[in-house]
């Protein structure tokens, strides 16, 4: 049965995007059948897998608001197993487009996932970094979230806000959605800083929080721009394996 995880956090920054890619990218390299689709109309998610979003005839808004086969919408990506659902610009007028449709403004990503969930083992859905229409759609759709948390200045005001968040989606919409884990990015132990960061998660959220820690990375950075997966740019990088190591977390919680 299919697993349907967000990735969310409400700061910007914090390597949401970067671990969409990365997590169903090392998710398709253990074999398991991955859509990642792209809920942020940056469509930073779609170019880091070599995804032109300013080509694109149809995207995710098409499926979600046009009735466009979403079969017609996805795209093969460079891992044999890992298939993308692209954003572009059109996707920020989403409030706009939901006003009027019959179907509830939450329920939009729920429905267009039910067309296809059977294909995939896991679904990661990247969402933007604000609380607006596409992220609650995002929550509504998932079965757990994973919450990454950057190594610096102001990380427990963000996680605060993304769990008093994903409170009132349990309570109003989606009272199943679990929390994944917490994943600590950008980790890096030459800095007092990381390490107090870390130390005060693990504490505060303990067995919640991922074991694995996502470096401060250059490669990582370099992968993404070059719309390659980590594990395929650089595959005995830190960040790398780090990656993998994070998806056989999620694939133990199985």
């Amino acid at each position: 049965m299919s697993k349907i995880i967000a990735i969310a956090n409400q700061k910007g920054g914090v390597g949401k995007t970067t671990t969409a890619i990365n997590l169903s990218s090392s998710l398709a390299h253990f074999g398991r059948r991955v859509l990642l689709i792209d809920m942020d109309p940056q469509g930073n998610t779609s170019r880091g897998l070599g995804i032109d979003s300013t080509i694109l005839k149809s995207s995710i808004y098409d499926g979600l608001f046009k009735d466009v086969d979403v079969n017609r919408i996805i795209k093969r990506s460079v891992m044999k197993t890992l298939d993308v659902l692209p954003a572009t610009l059109s996707l920020a007028s989403a409030d706009i487009e939901a006003m009027g449709k019959e179907t509830h403004p939450f329920y939009f990503l729920t429905e267009l996932i039910k067309k296809i969930k059977k294909q995939y083992d896991y679904i990661i859905i990247d969402c933007p970094p604000s609380l607006g229409l596409l992220s609650t759609n995002a929550l509504v759709a998932a079965d757990s979230v994973i919450i990454p948390v950057q190594c610096e200045y102001f990380a427990l005001e963000a996680v605060a806000q993304i769990l008093s968040t994903i409170k009132q989606i349990q309570n109003e919409y989606n009272e199943e959605l679990q929390i994944e884990g917490f994943l600590l990015t950008m980790f890096d132990s030459r800095t007092r800083l990381s390490i107090e960061i870390a130390q005060q998660i693990r504490g505060l959220f303990k067995e919640s929080t991922f074991i694995t820690q996502i470096p401060r990375n250059v490669s990582i950075a370099e992968a993404c721009a070059k719309g390659l997966p980590i594990i395929l740019y650089k595959p005995t990088s830190a960040g790398s394996l780090a990656y993998l190591s994070l998806a056989k977390e999620v694939l133990d919680n199985e």
